[in-house]
């Protein structure tokens, strides 16, 4: 995968957008069991109180409150509120929130910050449970055998007096351990626990100010229940744009690579090529790059936010039960264990597909293209056969890994089932100890979801990557690849005296990989003006020869010169401007006649391709056609004979002009009447250029001004027909096994 980085670069800026996306979903998705437990705690079970230090309380029962503080959490707590009477200024205004200050001063809590209010919360607090216990105490005797254990003997205060008063006045001393006992009391319950126990108190005291408790209550719910809608917008927000962004990286991507390929395709050699097959090419292009393209959608949607959602659900969960968190981390193990085993047993399959995947285009291709092969021979079993060996190969390795994936799924639905039941059997005995509310174990259960499923998706990831990584690699392999014939640092120009001169200087060639050449110390010129044919035996080399001229390879030893100039001192687009190729199989490719002339020029004039077609002798084909130039070509030229392919391929070098032209042995398909035609035309437009004729046709090259005779990869013969018929024995034999002796004459 590393091969194919710096095809991201593009996207930089757009995958650290999706990155703050991610972190902000994350945030959104990480906050909204918090708030569910606010609503549950506070909002239904605390009635609305958010802490337990009161916004407003009376000052008989402030009083009350300070007996049981030490003189610093005194002087503190008093510094903190305001006391409102009948002649403070706001004493209208705090009227209407509070009737009963018509009856008493009360105590406004000032506008303090939200660590201040926690720091304070558990002082008042203390203070709020003790002044309930009391008064429960005071009206039920039970209780207050309870109250002596925490440090209060309230049997020891006369009958009819009231208990606070008593307090107040004892020394400060006996005070101080009283204050001390109280601490003591409540050192085992958390922060959270001593505001949900004084909740109550502060209800009642909210309830004697004269607030309405059930509209305190709604109005908290609906804040908060507005919170989480808000930030459950949010996060549907980042998720779409997360989506759309990532979708798009990864197509851009896609696009920039298989665009890569192509043109690294393209600047192949045949050398190149050989070492890919047809197939092998196109599934590295269509299907590699698709398994590289979901998985960076996936990489980017999981990968990132994945950890984020991850490690803040596990702060999360720690935050709200320490004690519980052995839970979460059993559920991981078991998770991991579970991925572990599926990917050591899925991985070799996952290499195996796409060697599989090559295989069945190979044998579909084939198939599809030998067809009529396949049906003149009677093979349409083998051919079955063939095909059904390489779809079954695939088929079951990819069902092997699909049922591997499926098991997947029913194992994470009993372990999240089973890690609800472990939650709320441990978190109901700790709600029941009072160590732990109910809010908080419900969201407990949540980040632990949260954890589960996000390592759930790095083991995705996990599982993806291999397949994706060997498609990667496939890639990079094409990528990677340095053609041999490149063009040279500093090109030459072509000589401007000359314009289509081509020679052979000493020239041996060998197929790489090969034990021996091919081609054997050659050496001939081709002039402008002139035609010169190559002709021999089937497999003496003349279709090495002639690719040798646009470098479809390199020569071995020797050199190639056109005008002058070594053909691996210039440019490969320079050097084949100058040349009109027809190979021996006349490609067309799916579109018009018209756009298939124009490969050649796509600015040529229409007179230009009409003289082009009237050359090639493929007029007919055109007026056959209701549509004309525009008829339409199927991808191979499948819907034209194999002469009227080979014409149109004629008249398409015709179009480019050259002055180069390269015959390779492109006219075996036509009829004589068509080539005798042909060839008169050709002489005529093509007097100025160097025209390059291979052949097996004496016929053809009877009138050419140069015949080069092959004979496993030499020249044996050089020179016009009349000259070789008497000095080239391997000519002549060829030409009277064709020829009638009036046309040798």
């Amino acid at each position: 995968m590393l091969k194919l980085i710096k095809y991201f670069k593009p996207y930089l800026l757009l995958i650290l957008i999706t990155i703050g996306l991610l972190f902000a979903q994350a945030m959104a998705d990480l906050a909204l069991p918090n708030y569910m437990s606010d609503i549950v705690n506070v909002g239904i079970q605390q009635g609305g109180i958010e802490n337990a230090v009161p916004s407003a309380i009376r000052s008989t029962e402030m009083d009350k409150l300070v007996v049981f503080m030490s003189p610093e959490e005194n002087a503190r707590v008093l510094a903190d509120y305001v006391l409102i009477d009948s002649s403070s200024t706001d004493y209208d205004k705090y009227l209407k929130t509070y009737p009963a200050l018509a009856n008493e001063s009360i105590y406004v809590l000032k506008d303090l910050s939200e660590e201040e209010l926690t720091a304070l919360s558990p002082i008042t607090g203390k203070s709020l449970l003790v002044v309930s216990m009391l008064k429960t105490a005071m009206e039920d005797p039970a209780k207050a055998a309870e109250m002596s254990g925490a440090g209060f003997d309230l049997s020891r205060i006369p009958a009819g007096m009231d208990v606070f008063t008593v307090l107040a006045s004892l020394p400060e001393d006996q005070r101080s351990q009283m204050t001390a006992a109280v601490n003591e009391k409540f050192a085992s319950m958390s922060d959270s626990m001593i505001t949900q126990s004084a909740a109550s108190s502060i209800k009642a005291e909210y309830e004697a100010l004269g607030v309405d408790m059930g509209k305190f209550q709604t109005g908290y719910i609906t804040r908060i229940g507005g919170l989480m809608l808000l930030v459950s917008l949010v996060s549907v927000v980042c998720t779409i744009a997360v989506g759309y962004l990532s979708a798009r990286v990864a197509a851009g991507v896609s696009r920039d690579v298989r665009q890569a390929v192509f043109t690294k395709v393209e600047s192949f050699s045949k050398t190149e090529f050989e070492k890919f097959s047809t197939a092998s090419l196109i599934t590295r292009s269509t299907n590699d790059i698709s398994q590289v393209q979901m998985f960076i959608i996936m990489f980017m949607r999981m990968v990132f936010y994945a950890p984020i959602i991850g490690v803040g659900a596990v702060i999360r969960a720690v935050q709200k039960s320490p004690s519980m968190t052995w839970i979460i981390a059993l559920a991981v193990v078991l998770l991991l264990s579970m991925i572990v085993t599926l990917f050591n047993l899925a991985l070799p399959r996952f290499k195996r597909i796409q060697g599989f995947i090559d295989r069945l285009n190979l044998v579909t291709r084939e198939s599809l293209s030998g067809i009529m092969v396949i049906r003149a021979f009677n093979t349409q079993n083998f051919a079955a056969e063939r095909f059904d060996k390489a779809n079954v190969d695939l088929t079951q390795n990819t069902l092997f890994v699909n049922r591997l994936m499926v098991i997947l799924m029913p194992f994470m639905m009993l372990l999240m089932n089973g890690l609800g039941v472990v939650i709320i059997w441990v978190g109901a005995h700790q709600v029941a100890n009072s160590a732990l509310q109910v809010g908080d174990m419900m969201a407990f259960m949540q980040y632990a979801i949260q954890v589960v499923f996000s390592f759930l998706m790095l083991s995705m990831m996990f599982i993806i990557l291999p397949r994706a990584s060997i498609s990667a690699g496939r890639i990079g392999d094409v990528l990677a690849i340095e053609p041999s014939i490149k063009d040279p640092a500093q090109p030459k120009a072509f000589d401007a005296k000359t314009n289509g001169l081509v020679e052979f200087r000493n020239v041996s060639f060998r197929y790489p990989n090969a034990e021996a050449d091919v081609l054997h110390n050659l050496n001939f010129t081709a002039k402008p003006g002139e035609t010169t044919a190559i002709i021999g035996s089937t497999g003496s080399g003349k279709s090495s020869v002639v690719n040798l001229i646009p470098r479809f390879f390199d020569v071995t030893e020797g050199s190639v010169l056109v005008d002058g100039v070594d053909i691996r001192e210039v440019r490969q687009e320079d050097l084949r401007n100058k040349i009109g190729y027809v190979p021996q199989k006349g490609m067309l490719f799916s579109g018009t006649i018209e756009s298939n002339l124009r490969y050649a020029d796509e600015n040529a004039s229409e007179e230009t391709l009409k003289k082009a077609v009237n050359i090639a002798q493929a007029e007919e084909i055109i007026a056959e056609k209701e549509e004309g130039m525009q008829s339409e070509i199927s991808q191979g030229g499948t819907n034209v004979s194999g002469g009227q392919k080979q014409r149109l391929a004629i008249a398409r070098a015709l179009v480019k002009q050259p002055p180069i032209y390269i015959f390779d042995d492109c006219l075996s398909a036509l009829d004589f009447k068509t080539d005798s035609a042909l060839r008169r035309a050709l002489k005529k437009e093509t007097g100025k250029s160097t025209v390059i004729i291979v052949t097996q046709r004496v016929s053809t090259i009877k009138t050419a001004e140069q015949i080069i005779v092959l004979d496993e990869g030499e020249i044996v013969g050089k020179g016009r027909h009349q000259e070789l018929m008497k000095n080239c024995e391997t000519y002549r034999e060829i030409a009277t096994s064709q020829l009638s002796k009036e046309e040798l004459a």
